[in-house]
């Protein structure tokens, strides 16, 4: 009788010792540094397996790159030529759309929030997690890459960093279910609040009166409130707008304009704030 009862006590005394194991190193962590170099020794074996999972996705844009034919790769060096042409074309528009209004800037007097560099990055991981969309960047500490840092597409906002390791860090996206962004409607500069709802392809508006000039279609820019993005960094456009039945403020859909979960080339945006030693675009 006496061994049928220690062998049942036996697991639950492991699961104690286990648990009990586990809530003091977390009260360690919480209340200590002592456990930085272990994170460090795992982040060293980890960063591995990114390179390794992105093996394939190498090799087809490779096989991509040598398979198409001779014709094809004209055809697209001609249109990339054309749309080159046209893009010289509208940025001597934009330089002195961006002239004139730095002069206005500086005869108001007022901040300039100007982009000094961007940094290219490659996308080498993306959390397994549909819940958490995070991805990593082969750009850490040692490129200047900082937390907080902007991070985006060639169609606009997807992120920012929030950790950076010596070569990679790892980047929140703005269609993170935790993550908030100070927005502005493009077209009458009404201010909102952007949160992520875990759908790559959803965001929604908070706390908007049924009464705010917001309309389907009208392009949402970053406001610049509380200093994290500057301002004028495209972030999407408005889906729908709905109102349930005693609701007091209106649902309102936002279709993200960066392919947050296609680009795999993004630009990391060093502002005039950050404060960054090393902004040369390494």
């Amino acid at each position: 009788m006496k061994n049928v009862f220690a062998k049942s006590s036996s697991p639950l005394r492991k699961i104690f010792l286990v648990s009990l194991v586990a809530f003091g190193l977390m009260t360690l962590d919480n209340s200590t540094s002592w456990l930085s170099p272990l994170y460090r020794v795992a982040d060293s074996v980890v960063r591995p397996l990114y390179w390794i999972t992105n093996i394939p996705a190498r090799v087809q844009e490779w096989g991509e790159v040598n398979v198409t034919s001779r014709t094809v790769i004209e055809q697209e060096n001609v249109r990339l030529k054309q749309e080159s042409l046209i893009h010289l074309g509208q940025l001597q528009r934009m330089a002195e759309l961006a002239a004139e209004n730095l002069r206005l800037r500086q005869l108001l007097n007022a901040t300039e929030l100007l982009v000094d560099s961007v940094l290219v990055t490659e996308v080498i991981g993306v959390s397994p997690s549909p819940q958490s969309h995070t991805v990593t960047v082969d750009r850490g500490s040692d490129d200047g890459v900082y937390v907080g840092q902007p991070i985006l597409d060639a169609e606009g906002l997807m992120g920012q960093i929030i950790s950076v390791y010596g070569g990679h860090s790892v980047a929140l996206l703005i269609t993170d279910s935790t993550h908030a962004l100070p927005v502005q409607v493009l077209r009458n500069g009404v201010r909102s609040i952007a949160e992520g709802t875990s759908d790559y392809n959803r965001m929604t508006l908070r706390f908007v009166s049924p009464t705010s000039d917001i309309v389907e279609g009208d392009q949402l820019v970053s406001s610049g409130l509380g200093g994290r993005f500057p301002v004028g960094y495209p972030v999407g456009t408005v889906a729908s707008i709905s109102q349930k039945p005693g609701d007091t403020f209106v649902d309102v859909e936002v279709d993200p304009s960066a392919q947050l979960d296609r680009s795999r080339h993004l630009l990391l945006a060093f502002t005039s704030k950050d404060g960054s030693p090393d902004r040369n675009g390494r």
